[in-house]
């Protein structure tokens, strides 16, 4: 791998984590195109997920202090009510995590015989992002105030069915908790913040099977220049975009990126059958 083939794969990657766009469906696609094998190597893959959750504890660094310090707060933890507001909050991201915890324990080969299944799978699901995400645009429920424990586990299960390639996890996230009819405010900011224990515990195990292989082999005879190219061109256009979609949810023009999903959708779905 090239430095600039790294480099324009973490930018990729940095942008498309946060972006309602979808992340792997972009990094699908671009490999079909190029060729480009960054996704085929174990370790450059981990780094970049690894360099976008930095991003994300960089930019929502005080919402973080604030659960901790709600957490480590002396409080009643007799009954769910009684409890402070950050510590529903970190509950509330537990509970997000079983369904992605349940499909990544359970059926985490026929999902990795999916991601295989080439640009068809990829240029579907994109258009099914673009669905979610006008759906989500045109539709005025009523808001409420916090995000419940039940809409936590609802919007759970959109981010375990967005491993599908070309399913926007921060799109399907998104758009469900705006179709639940909580605040656009809060909603990116639980997005970005309940997607960082799952990538954690992925990397985690992807560097337990890093250390099983060998790290030579694991690099599969890409420079270490080009994996920190990846590294912080990942992190530094992550943590812009980041910031930008917060901005953009909270004034909810998400319907532009729903033209996009469905432009690049129908694209590539017409390329796949052809």
């Amino acid at each position: 791998m090239s430095w600039w083939e790294a480099l324009f794969l973490g930018i990729l990657q940095g942008l498309t984590e946060y972006l309602p766009v979808s992340s792997s469906g972009h990094l699908t696609i671009i490999s079909s195109l190029f060729g480009l094998s960054g996704e085929e190597n174990l370790t450059f893959t981990v780094m970049l997920h690894v360099a976008t959750v930095l991003s994300t504890l960089v930019i929502l660094w005080k919402e973080i202090v604030w659960i901790f310090k709600d957490l480590f707060t002396r409080q009643s933890w007799k009954s769910y009510t009684n409890l402070n507001s950050g510590t529903k909050y970190a509950i509330n991201i537990l509970i997000s995590m079983i369904p992605v915890g349940i499909v990544g324990f359970c059926f985490k080969d026929k999902v990795e015989a999916i991601f295989g299944s080439g640009l068809t799978i990829v240029g579907s699901m994109l258009l099914v992002t673009a669905l979610l995400l006008a759906f989500s645009y045109f539709a005025k429920p009523r808001q409420k105030e916090n995000i419940s424990g039940w809409h936590a586990f609802i919007i759970g299960i959109a981010q375990a069915v967005a491993v599908l390639p070309g399913l926007s996890r921060s799109g399907s996230t998104i758009a469900t908790g705006l179709l639940l009819g909580d605040k656009k405010e809060k909603l990116a900011q639980f997005s970005f913040l309940m997607v960082i224990p799952p990538i954690l515990g992925e990397a985690l195990l992807d560097i337990i099977n890093i250390a099983q292989v060998g790290f030579r082999q694991a690099m599969n005879g890409i420079a270490v220049s080009s994996v920190v190219i990846g590294f912080l061109s990942a992190f530094i256009v992550g943590c812009l975009a980041c910031q930008w979609m917060i901005n953009i949810v909270k004034k909810g023009k998400l319907i532009w990126f729903a033209i996009y999903c469905a432009v690049v959708g129908a694209i590539t779905l017409i390329f796949s059958l052809c």
